[in-house]
């Protein structure tokens, strides 16, 4: 298709038995253009829509004969294609890697990163082609309709949608087609894309994930118990969202983002659970925690495997074949705490603790004598950075890394508070406060990561020295790892102490502090 076709919804059904509905009979002389074309087609994106936010649509079509994958642009334009072999159509989600070598693997797969493509549109097309003559009966523009009917996710028969389509060297004929299309009674231009009609009609919308706490709108004034039950529910949808792709295993961000959750839940419940009513906190809190040490050692491996090719290229003295057999251990692992996992998510205690928790929290009611969540806010966001700023004036070059890691849980709950209060703030002051947060929280997590990582990976290599079952070869690569994890730890130690100045600069202090007041002005 040409970027610059132009797209029309065909209002009246009744029309469509007609070859050529009555306003446009006047615009051309019209011939058929070929017989009915059956297309069995399928949109593929991301969980979280990053085709769509990056200005992408990737559509497989298939007819009785071919199968593709065509790319198109923000403007409608083909960007690429892919001609699939027969029986070689990827299974539905499938990661990018898993697309043939080609221009459409090539400018998708930076967009969706370690993201599987799902399909989050099914539908069956019934393509008539017109074509519009001349006086000397040469084609000079084509006219697509199309008949659709949604099958998934949810069943809908869509208007026609006729689709006007140039013909090189004819633009001003298609030009006067198109003003008689624009105006004809019972054509309309069509709002969107194929692609948005489609999920319009099935109830949803483009680009639309699950809820977040972060993206939840509250008021300054609203009771603080009725902005923590919107806030709370709407993770606790995000948190169910992603369990059927962290059971199905589809990508590794299900379980990422099911975690990102689950702490976020346990960071409001610790850090504002008065407000709640009495003992709900107590009551949830062990359950989230058990959760959440329930699907840490997956992610971890997940973050090993993940890094693997990293590993494998800042490799010096050994080679990347020497490091196989580490990385057969770790997926070995992997398989082995994705399955226990799994029964975790479908186990009783999992469902009773996301039924019960979601009905505690629809029966959460303000109080008679209430604070707003501008005080609480004020309140929390306060003693967090209070906190995190005695925590971090403590740190000396003799601390033990445990201090740093303590501090960089403070960082992150302070964090989670700034983006869970961050609708009522004014949005740069609250960006710029984020950005710096983040700044010290990611110096301190490479810190960690590195301490960690470097602590677990000695451990492997014990356990696959004991059992005697990979080469010294692989043993001293693993030694290579450790040695540069331990660079990467000293190096983050250096860069502390300028980002937690940063933080602690009176300008800093002066927005987290304002932040505060703005909302309880």
């Amino acid at each position: 298709m040409a970027s610059d076709m132009r797209e029309f919804v065909l209002d009246d059904a009744a029309r469509l038995g007609r070859a050529v509905p009555d306003a446009l009979a006047g615009s051309a002389a019209w011939a058929n253009g070929g017989p009915v074309r059956v297309r069995r087609r399928i949109w593929l994106d991301t969980f979280d829509w990053r085709l769509y936010w990056a200005g992408l649509t990737l559509e497989q079509a298939g007819s009785r004969d071919r199968t593709e994958l065509v790319l198109t642009g923000r403007d409608g334009g083909i960007l690429a294609t892919e001609l699939l072999a027969a029986g070689r159509a990827p299974r539905w989600p499938s990661l990018v890697s898993q697309l043939p070598a080609g221009p459409v693997r090539e400018l998708v797969e930076p967009v969706a990163g370690v993201r599987a493509l799902c399909p989050v549109v099914r539908a069956t097309s019934q393509v008539t082609e017109l074509r519009a003559l001349n006086a000397d009966a040469k084609t000079v523009a084509r006219l697509a309709v199309d008949r659709m009917s949604v099958t998934f996710p949810a069943r809908a028969l869509l208007p026609a949608r006729l689709t006007l389509i140039p013909v090189r060297g004819y633009s001003a004929s298609t030009d006067r087609i198109g003003a008689a299309m624009t105006s004809a009674s019972g054509i309309t231009t069509a709002p969107g894309t194929a692609l948005e009609a489609a999920l319009a009609a099935s109830g949803l919308r483009a680009g639309q994930p699950p809820g977040k706490g972060t993206s939840v709108q509250l008021s300054p004034s609203m009771p603080a118990a009725t902005g923590l039950r919107a806030v709370l529910t709407a993770l606790l949808d995000e948190l169910e969202a992603n369990v059927p792709g962290t059971i199905a295993d589809i990508d590794t961000e299900f379980l990422h983002d099911l975690r990102v959750a689950v702490r976020r839940t346990r960071s409001v419940v610790k850090q504002c659970g008065r407000a709640l009513p009495s003992g709900l906190a107590t009551e949830f809190r062990p359950e989230f925690r058990w959760l959440g040490d329930l699907t840490t050692p997956t992610r971890d491996l997940d973050v090993y495997l993940l890094a693997y090719g990293r590993m494998t290229a800042g490799l010096v003295a050994a080679s990347p074949a020497d490091l196989s057999p580490f990385r057969d251990y770790l997926a070995h692992s992997r398989t082995l705490q994705y399955r226990r996992l799994a029964a975790g998510l479908r186990s009783a205690r999992f469902a009773r603790l996301i039924a019960g928790w979601r009905a505690a929290l629809e029966g959460v009611r303000p109080p008679g004598k209430h604070p707003t969540v501008a005080q609480l806010a004020a309140a929390r966001i306060g003693a967090a950075n209070r906190r995190v700023l005695r925590a971090g004036q403590q740190i000396s070059a003799a601390s033990p890394p445990e201090s740093l890691h303590q501090l960089r849980k403070g960082c992150k709950e302070l964090r989670y508070l700034v983006e869970m209060f961050g609708s009522i703030y004014d949005a740069a002051e609250r960006w710029q406060a984020v950005r710096e947060l983040k700044a010290l929280q990611d110096c301190l997590g490479a810190f960690q990561d590195a301490e960690v990582q470097g602590s677990e990976i000695r451990g492997f290599a014990s356990q696959l020295f004991a059992t005697r079952a990979v080469p010294a070869e692989t043993l001293l690569a693993m030694g290579e790892i450790a040695a540069g994890l331990a660079i990467a730890q000293r190096d983050a130690r250096r860069e502390f102490d300028g980002r937690f100045a940063d933080f602690a600069s009176p300008a800093s202090q002066a927005r987290l502090a304002g932040l505060a007041l703005s909302a309880a002005a």
